[in-house]
């Protein structure tokens, strides 16, 4: 049997536009992306991206065309604007269609041998959607469009090790290409002979402490790992009315409430009148930015440790020690595993740049973050906001996920993402109580958070955002 064929292919909802001079665009969704100017036979070929260009494409016989098809591929690669088939040579028939989820997401393949056994990872599923069979993991940097039932069976035995000498002589074998894909994308792991491929087995030990759920919840709700539609688009607006701001009442007696409440002259408590005036600030105020005190006043009185202490786990008769401490919120289990990281845009006495806030200390921590990462940082704020400026300071909340799964099993993600509330609600309190201005943000990149801190995104990441800053005053 012929060796499958691993090309790139233009997105369906791409083409690609020539210009008299030799400029080459990528148009999609009503945009237009310039990709470069390129030569005559580079364009002639680049038409051959609709239904798939061979990656390996040294075998055209000149050089120049080949190196030019090369940078072209790998530009429309970077903006998410290919996919990959792997089939026959023609490009008539697919095995399988690879959708990056990644936006640097390149197809590699790893090397493997007779005598090396693989598994499935406990991650990966296989889903319907639409008519499609996809295969798919949180660790995964693409996702597995099966185009071939045949292949889908032969993914279904390696929920047992298999070594590949036997898989070779299955009729079913996929193919050693499709196999070292889906190793590369952590859909399937190497294990050592006599390895059961169980949770010690993948990953390290910040790995080891995932339910797959949980993994899976964090990665499909947030961006950076994949490529799905995100956000306010009200994608049922054609098909669903939209639901009532006001449950429709119960049927039966009601006890009215309004007879017990506070006469209208009696003072309000502090609380209260905080509680009624919180709302969430969208512009602020440039020429008179939040300060270095404020900000100390403000992390101080929401998320600075104030006690600590230990205590023995009892099981049955012997435990370890645990750490734990007291902070102005109340958190699961006193795990408090939420870290704060300040992006800073304009704060009077404190230079821009990206800082971790180090509620033991009562510190800021600087932190060497490329100027382009901020950028995209505070970009995807002001999107999420629907503003025309940058929040003077953008609070990142990221999660040290062990801290909590060590102890709760199938809960421990819906617990960060409670605590997560109700910290929220405490910062909003307390820039109320300040006369600044905050607001909360439903989107976060767990890639770029990665990519600025240096850790891995299943070890710590980020599961909440809010802006902050002084405000505008109404004119």
């Amino acid at each position: 049997m012929a060796a499958a064929v691993l090309a790139a292919r233009l997105n369906a909802r791409v083409t690609l536009e020539t210009q008299a001079d030799g400029n080459i665009a990528a148009c999609f969704d009503g945009y237009a992306a310039g990709l470069g100017k390129f030569s005559t036979a580079a364009l002639d070929r680049a038409q051959g991206l609709r239904r798939g260009l061979p990656l390996d494409c040294s075998t055209s016989g000149d050089r120049s065309v080949d190196e030019e098809i090369d940078l072209l591929v790998r530009r429309l690669g970077q903006r998410g604007l290919l996919e990959y088939r792997l089939g026959d040579g023609g490009g008539k028939k697919d095995q399988v269609v690879i959708e990056p989820q990644l936006a640097d997401y390149w197809p590699r393949t790893s090397k493997l041998g007779n005598s090396e056994t693989i598994v499935l990872s406990r991650f990966a599923y296989l889903r319907r959607r639409g008519n499609d069979v996809i295969l798919e993991s949180p660790l995964a940097g693409a996702s597995f469009r099966i185009c071939d039932a045949k292949v889908a069976s032969a993914i279904a035995t390696l929920s047992a090790p298999q070594r590949i000498s036997r898989l070779r002589r299955q009729a079913s074998f996929p193919g050693l290409e499709l196999l070292g894909l889906l190793v590369d994308c952590k859909i399937l792991f190497k294990i050592d002979a006599g390895g059961d491929g169980r949770r010690a087995n993948e990953g390290d030990e910040n790995l080891v402490l995932w339910d797959f759920h949980d993994l899976l919840f964090h990665t499909r709700s947030t961006e950076g790992r994949q490529a799905n539609p995100l956000g306010g688009l009200y994608p049922y607006a054609d098909a669903i009315a939209p639901p009532p701001a006001v449950r429709p009442h119960w049927p039966g007696m009601k006890i009215d409430l309004t007879r017990f409440s506070a006469p209208a002259d009696q003072a309000v408590s502090p609380y209260t009148k905080l509680l009624h005036e919180r709302h969430s600030t969208r512009e602020f105020d440039d020429q008179q930015p939040i300060t270095l005190a404020e900000l100390a006043q403000f992390l101080e009185g929401t998320a600075r440790v104030q006690s600590s202490w230990t205590s023995k786990l009892d099981l049955d008769g012997g435990g370890p020690d645990i750490a734990y401490t007291m902070r102005p919120y109340p958190a699961a289990g006193s795990a408090y595993e939420l870290e704060l990281y300040l992006a800073v845009a304009n704060c009077g006495g404190l230079p821009r740049g990206f800082y971790h806030y180090d509620a033991d200390r009562h510190a800021l921590v600087p932190i060497a973050a490329r100027t382009q990462d901020l950028g995209t940082l505070f970009q995807g704020a002001e999107y999420a906001m629907d503003i025309p400026a940058l929040p003077q300071i953008l609070i990142t909340i990221a999660a040290r996920f062990n801290r909590i799964s060590w102890k709760y099993s199938s809960i421990a993600y819906s617990l960060i993402l409670k605590d997560v509330g109700v910290l929220i609600q405490s910062l909003y309190m307390m820039a109320t109580d300040m006369g600044l201005g905050g607001c909360a943000i439903g989107t976060s990149n767990i890639d770029l958070f990665a990519a600025m801190t240096g850790i891995e995104f299943h070890v710590e990441g980020p599961v909440g955002q809010f802006a902050l800053g002084r405000a505008v005053r109404p004119a």
